[in-house]
Order: C-alpha cells, then structure tokens, then sequence
C-alpha cells in the first residue's frame, strides 16, 4: 500500500491554507536539555506518536510535536515529509539540540510488531534497539538505502547540533498497543530514555 503525496511541500504553504489551532497546533517544551523527543506528525497524523514523544521526554528532556486536531482529515493532508519539515519553532529546538530523537508512526506492512530504528546517529540507534529488545519489543536498525532509514541529512532528525539524529518508526499496532496499556507505554518509553541517557552520558564524558 502507497501513501498519497503529501499535500504541502513546506510549513509556509501549509499555514497558508490551514489554520492553527483549528487544523493543527504546535506543543513545544524547551527544557534547555541537551536533548529534544519531537513527533513532526503528532496529533492524528500519525497517532500516538505525541503521546509517545512526551512519554520518552518526561521530565527531562525537550519536546514538540506538531500535531493534526481533526480526526477525519487524511493522512496526507497535514504530513510535511521529514526531508522538508521547516516549521520554525520545531527547527529552532533542533538546532540547539545535541541528541534528537524523532518519533513516527509508519504502516505494519506486514510486520505489526518491530520497531525500526534509523537516523544518522547509528551509535545511539543501536543502543535503543537493544534497549527495547531488552524490555521485550521488537526493534531492527534501518541502513542507509532501506525504507523509512532516515539517512537523509535533510531530514528533521538529523537537524540537530551533530548533524545525526535517530528516528524511530512505530508499527500502527504497537502504537495502538502502547495508547492501550500505560505500564506497557512507560515500558517502552523508559527503554528509549534510559538508551539516550546512557548515550548522552558518554558524550559528556568525551
């Protein structure tokens, strides 16, 4: 199954035929962390993935999600591809950011269960899929080449200080999954954490 083309190329033709705060809207937490969890398709964009991001952020660590409000508008219609997401105020966290993590929601195309793990910060993309395979989910590295890699450097993931970042894409059953059971959520979310807080930890010390 193929996704439509998305309908906007960048966030400037986008905000001049949506609205905020009626068609989509903008949650951003700056922590002043050295990290930042954002889901450039939150909302009902691509679902769960908001709840997921600030799940993994916490108390700790920067988040914004840019978030689609109506449950009946497709897909397509408010996604800006993570090679072209310019909205300004989720550039600006990821331009000061040294860890960004993004989080997304993909289709199961035939596997419901694994979470694929890509970005250019393959260091911290391992950690996190031995991290959630420790805690009894499903994870695999995406290579440069392979769908949904996020080896693009325009991509909003690897926008950050380092120019590397991770993206995690979530099977639509295991969002729906982890929406369903809070403990199984913070589970998940807390392997994440603990990855990038172990990373982060080696970078301070370096």
């Amino acid at each position: 199954m193929t996704r439509p083309a998305d309908r906007y190329t960048s966030f400037s033709a986008l905000r001049e035929h949506e609205t905020e705060g009626v068609d989509y809207r903008i949650r951003i937490e700056d922590r002043s962390s050295r990290v930042a969890v954002i889901a450039p398709h939150g909302g009902f964009i691509e679902p769960a993935t908001s709840e997921i991001a600030m799940e993994i952020a916490a108390e700790s660590f920067s988040f914004y999600c840019f978030e689609g409000l109506s449950a009946d508008r497709l897909h397509h219609e408010l996604h800006l591809t993570s090679g072209h997401f310019d909205e300004p105020i989720g550039l600006s966290l990821v331009s000061q950011s040294l860890i960004v993590i993004a989080v997304h929601g993909r289709l199961d195309r035939g596997d419901p269960e694994t979470s694929w793990v890509g970005g250019l910060d393959t260091s911290l993309g391992d950690r996190i899929v031995q991290a959630l395979r420790q805690n009894d989910f499903a994870a695999v590295a995406r290579a440069k080449g392979e769908a949904l890699a996020g080896a693009g450097v325009g991509n909003i993931c690897n926008r950050g200080r380092r120019g590397a970042g991770v993206q995690l894409e979530i099977p639509r059953h295991i969002r729906d999954m982890l929406l369903a059971d809070a403990g199984r959520l913070r589970r998940y979310a807390w392997s994440v954490r603990g990855a990038i807080e172990q990373y982060d930890r080696i970078l301070a010390a370096g």
